[in-house]
């Protein structure tokens, strides 16, 4: 799952970003209103969950949550700041935000008010993806098929979840980069080749690398486990 991180303060913004990709998330990490609408205006499909603090430059996280759910958009979104009045708690969820946190938080009660979203959430309650035999399983982050459990990482989870969420359809390097990187994040040239060979190596040894087909020129296609019943 991916989120957008707005956050001001750059050690606090940092160390929330670590913690939630020690959690498995996908994070992308902005200090800026103005360049968080700006994210959220070319990708926002692709988030699944967000969250702004309160107090930011050229937007404010109010007038940020104000302009998202004016264009319709109902991106899950906890708020974070310092003001903890009941008036001030009021005016954030009046504007739209579906949960509140009052600095300073531990980290761990910012990751249980987020399941907490994710379960509320009917777009996101979905706990599992099965496909076939092959199921993957976000509260426990495994994946079985017939029964086995096959031990992936977590990009390799994320990379099986991108393909099983598109069978049959030619996925481009460019496409699976963007879903599974941050745009802040350094890549080299091939790292979805090599995120694919490892992913291949690990379904390999369960007879089930031929799912992943090469698709030369073009990229990669999920040829699917239903095929394999």
């Amino acid at each position: 799952m991916r989120i957008l991180l707005v956050e001001d303060e750059c050690d606090l913004g940092l160390s929330i970003k670590k913690s939630l990709e020690q959690s498995n998330y996908l994070v992308d990490f902005v200090m800026d209103g103005e360049e968080a609408w700006n994210y959220l205006e070319t990708n926002s499909q692709q988030y699944t969950l967000a969250i702004f603090d309160w107090l930011l430059p050229s937007l404010s996280g109010i007038q940020l949550l104000q302009r998202l759910r004016s264009k319709g958009n109902t991106l899950p979104v906890l708020m974070l700041t310092a003001k903890d009045t009941m008036q001030d708690k009021i005016m954030g969820l009046d504007a739209g935000a579906d949960d509140y946190l009052v600095k300073p938080f531990g980290m761990a009660e910012l990751l249980a008010r987020l399941r907490a979203l994710q379960r509320r959430s009917p777009a996101l309650n979905n706990q599992q993806m099965c496909y076939g035999d092959l199921t993957l399983d976000y509260n426990t982050y495994t994946v079985t098929w017939k029964k086995q459990v096959i031990s992936l990482t977590a990009k390799e989870f994320q990379l099986l979840e991108y393909f099983m969420k598109h069978p049959g359809q030619i996925l481009t390097r460019d496409q699976i980069l963007d879903h599974l990187w941050t745009w802040d994040s350094e890549t080299i040239s091939n790292v979805v080749a090599a995120q694919v060979r490892l992913l291949r190596k690990k379904l390999a040894i369960y007879g089930a690398d031929h799912w992943i087909e090469t698709v030369y020129g073009l990229g990669y296609r999920f040829t699917s486990a239903k095929a394999q019943q």
